[in-house]
């Protein structure tokens, strides 16, 4: 498989555990005292934030497995233990955060593809089959481990080199990630930049303390170690609305919080650099690019494309699921969404001039945006800025369209238009889309993320993308040689789940296609 084809798979599989996360953090958050106060619902979900890495390695074990099976999760468990247990026995002061769950989740997921059907002799034979891939794994992992316990603190020193530089080069660093981020939305693979800055950059130590209006902070492990139990002392916090916190340290526990997203939700003060400006574009940017492409449209054309813009606009502002309006002009106006990514790193250096800072569970819509308000900073401040953002996007978008004349949706030419088919009803869709491509005889591999379909080909030339953007998809991305994303926005798990559920002998000759 090719690299690209590679990385879309394992970018795909990085989405089952990472959609644990919004429903950790409405735990984490409801159950804190300055919501809903009730402890074993805040310990609930910081127990799922808490077991991320091993929560890594099964669902990227099941999401690389060929049929996405129950062993290749219990293979992932099998492969983190080892993994980690044998590079920590080496070096004690290995890490490997959620780098150790990805690692034993591709080698259990190969390991099942590789071993789940293997024979043994009739005196082995119960561990043959499925109850080998465990075996197969944890044994691979072992090596792994000891490798990693050797050569990881290399590796985590760069990677730490890494983020210091990034995390020292302000503006410079929060423009290019913001950029970046956008910029890799078309082939899929943003989730990985994301699971570094998320997960794996900046550390920070959790303490328990007696102080007013805060019960726990997360502060710098160095600093930690000089703390003790009813010791006072005044804590520093830049870019933070309360930039000294005096408070009387209880307890000094030896929690480790990982990663831009773990450290906010663990009581960092200065955590959220690389989300909080992802909230002023997704809440009201693209939706303001939204209405700017509505109006820029013809007049005889809005009623047609109104809706869809709406719909999909509102669950940019809302949720923060951007993709299935991203996909309306990517393709169509690449200059406008190179615009759209440089706001989105202008953004970030933006909140962060501003101390503006916030986090999500799940993307910066209005739920993370309202339900992590005790946690931010200045939350007001970036309510502003957001509205200022709105009105960036509708200016230029405006402007560029009109003086370029650039095509968006209603503006384009009229054998690019799409004919949604409207009244067909899923299963039927799922037959749609899967006769575009070339049926079950063209597809060899059917995953889906949140909003695309991540198709592997045996002839990618077969397929229709004429007719799959008529049948409603934002998009088509080409990856490598035989690998295709049909961008469908959330439809996309139930479709995929659909074609795979059609009969590979079923007859689709009388599937009508637009």
């Amino acid at each position: 498989m090719n690299i690209l084809g590679y990385a879309q798979k394992l970018g795909k599989a990085l989405m089952l555990p990472i959609a644990t996360l919004p429903v950790a953090a409405l735990l984490l958050r409801l159950g804190q005292g300055d919501l809903l106060g009730i402890p074993f619902m805040a310990e609930a979900g910081g127990a799922i934030f808490g077991n991320l890495p091993l929560l890594f390695g099964l669902g990227i074990a099941i999401g690389l497995s060929k049929d996405g099976q129950g062993a290749a999760g219990l293979a992932g468990a099998v492969a983190y233990f080892v993994l980690t247990a044998t590079a920590t026995t080496i070096n004690a002061d290995i890490n490997m955060s959620f780098f150790g769950g990805i690692i034993a989740g591709i080698i259990a997921g190969h390991s099942y593809n590789a071993f789940h059907q293997t024979r043994l002799p009739e005196w082995l034979a119960f561990f043959a089959g499925k109850r080998l891939v465990p075996i197969m794994a944890g044994l691979f992992s072992l090596v792994a481990g000891a490798v990693a316990g050797v050569v990881w603190p290399s590796i985590q020193g760069a990677l730490d080199s890494l983020a210091h530089a990034i995390s020292t080069s302000g503006a410079v660093g929060q423009f290019v990630y913001g950029t970046l981020n956008r910029a890799l939305i078309p082939v899929g693979l943003h989730h990985v930049v994301n699971s570094y800055f998320w997960f794996g950059m900046g550390t920070c130590q959790e303490i328990i303390v007696a102080a007013e209006g805060f019960s726990k902070l997360c502060v710098d492990p160095a600093l930690a170690k000089t703390l003790v139990a009813g010791q006072e002392y005044t804590f520093q916090f830049a870019n933070s609305v309360n930039p000294e916190i005096v408070a009387t340290v209880k307890e000094v526990t030896e929690t480790v919080k990982t990663g831009d997203l773990h450290r906010f939700f663990g009581g960092d003060k200065g955590a959220g650099v690389f989300m909080t400006g992802f909230f002023p574009v997704m809440m009201f940017g693209l939706p303001g690019a939204a209405l700017a492409m509505y109006l820029a449209a013809p007049a005889e054309k809005r009623s047609q494309i109104g809706g869809a813009l709406f719909s999909v606009a509102f669950c940019s502002f809302l949720t923060g699921i951007t993709e299935p309006l991203e996909f309306m002009f990517v393709f169509l106006a690449p200059a406008l969404y190179g615009l759209h990514a440089v706001f989105t790193g202008l953004a970030h250096v933006v909140v962060n001039m501003f101390g503006a800072l916030h986090g999500f569970g799940f993307s910066a819509g209005l739920i993370d945006y309202l339900l992590n308000w005790g946690l931010s900073t200045k939350p007001l401040t970036l309510l502003v800025i957001g509205l200022a953002f709105g009105a960036l996007y509708f200016f230029t978008f405006s402007f560029a369209i009109r003086v370029f004349n650039l095509k968006s949706p209603g503006r384009e030419d009229d054998d690019e238009e799409v004919a949604v088919a409207g009244d067909a009803n899923n299963g039927e869709l799922a037959r749609q889309y899967l006769k575009a491509l070339g049926g079950h005889e063209n597809l060899t591999s059917i995953d889906a993320c949140i909003t695309r379909l991540r198709l592997t080909l045996k002839d990618r030339s077969v397929a229709n993308e004429d007719v799959l953007k008529k049948l409603g998809a934002k998009g088509v991305v080409k990856l490598g040689e035989n690998n295709l994303q049909v961008i469908l926005g959330p439809l996309a798990e139930i479709v995929a789940g659909e074609m795979k559920a059609i009969g590979a002998n079923e007859d689709l000759t009388d599937v009508k296609l637009p």
